[in-house]
């Protein structure tokens, strides 16, 4: 019996007007042009894609920091798309993120003891012993010392800060996690602690992640199922071995090729696209991979492909492989 989702998107779209110069009208841009998922107790979706490809407005948009254009967010049964202040203000607290710099979402003038209290201070009742008691029990449950709670964040490493941070987005026990490169700014000694404590987390917590990252090698070892997406738009998703093992989208399969093996004695032959990618702002008529696909047909420049299931996964491609 599967899972219900705690979690879905269906045609999700962020757009925002653009000025383009005087005596020019403004320009839309698609951020995010209609996603849809589904996120599952105990589980990882990792969003991935090349920079611009609308990995971040999505975060902004399950994290309720923008509202979406259209399409239906809905989180533990409630849809935001068209509820009330007070009915989002009350999700919040289900769903937090995790940045991608540590320090630079730090206060560097605020104890860190005092910053993991704030998400209590601001939304719970607790007395000011209750709030000093959960963030000290916080920190050893992240695996950081009760000493260290009247330290400054420059005082700690990056990992020691990356810890921190995820210890405040925990303070209000949520449900949602939404990692947006959480690992990208530590040395990759310091990323495979973090990525085990976020496993760790999962398990004992029940937590569901978002995953966003464009480090392909970091999502095979975190990821339960991929999303990759092109120009504010998925175009292909799947359970993470079936993605990895047998990419149908030609995007994916030239992003998988970019990613380092350490094999030595395997033969990796890399996928070098042509062109840049296309603006969001004006996107090619079709497919809007269709400019740097060596598959593309007149069909692809003529339509959008819809989702459709191929062998395991569904892909966006009139011209999969198979």
């Amino acid at each position: 019996m599967s899972q219900e989702a705690i979690l879905q998107a269906r045609d999700l779209k962020r757009f925002y007007q653009v000025r383009r110069g005087a005596f020019q009208p403004k320009a839309v841009l698609k951020a995010l042009n209609g996603a849809s998922f589904d996120l599952v107790n105990g589980k990882t979706l990792a969003v991935v894609g090349e920079s611009g490809c609308g990995k971040s407005t999505l975060a902004r948009l399950v994290t309720m920091i923008e509202p979406p254009t259209s399409g239906s967010l809905r989180i533990c049964g409630v849809d935001i798309v068209g509820s009330s202040r007070a009915t989002r203000r009350g999700l919040k607290s289900k769903v937090q993120i995790v940045f991608q710099d540590p320090y630079g979402s730090l206060n560097p003038r605020q104890k860190i003891g005092h910053a993991l209290e704030e998400p209590l201070l601001v939304n719970t009742t607790l007395s000011k012993p209750e709030r000093r008691r959960a963030a000290k029990e916080m920190m050893d449950f992240v695996g950081l010392r009760p000493e260290q709670y009247d330290r400054y964040p420059h005082m700690f490493s990056g990992g020691q800060r990356q810890r921190i941070a995820i210890a405040r987005a925990l303070m209000l026990r949520p449900e949602i996690l939404v990692l947006d490169e959480p690992v990208s700014a530590l040395d990759v000694s310091i990323q495979a602690q973090i990525l085990n404590l976020l496993a760790d987390l999962q398990e004992q917590l029940n937590l569901a992640y978002l995953f966003i990252s464009h480090d392909l090698s970091v999502v095979k070892h975190i990821a339960d199922q991929v999303m990759v997406m092109y120009l504010g738009v998925p175009i292909e998703m799947g359970r993470r071995d079936e993605i990895f093992a047998h990419p149908r989208h030609p995007y994916t399969q030239a992003l998988l090729s970019a990613t380092p093996v350490a094999d030595p004695f395997r033969e990796k032959k890399r996928i070098v696209l042509t062109g840049e990618l296309p603006s969001p702002i004006d996107p090619p008529p079709g497919c809007s991979f269709n400019p740097r696909c060596p598959r593309a047909t007149d069909e692809c420049r003529q339509r959008f492909p819809e989702m459709r299931d191929v062998e395991g996964s569904r892909v966006a491609c009139y011209h999969p492989f198979v």
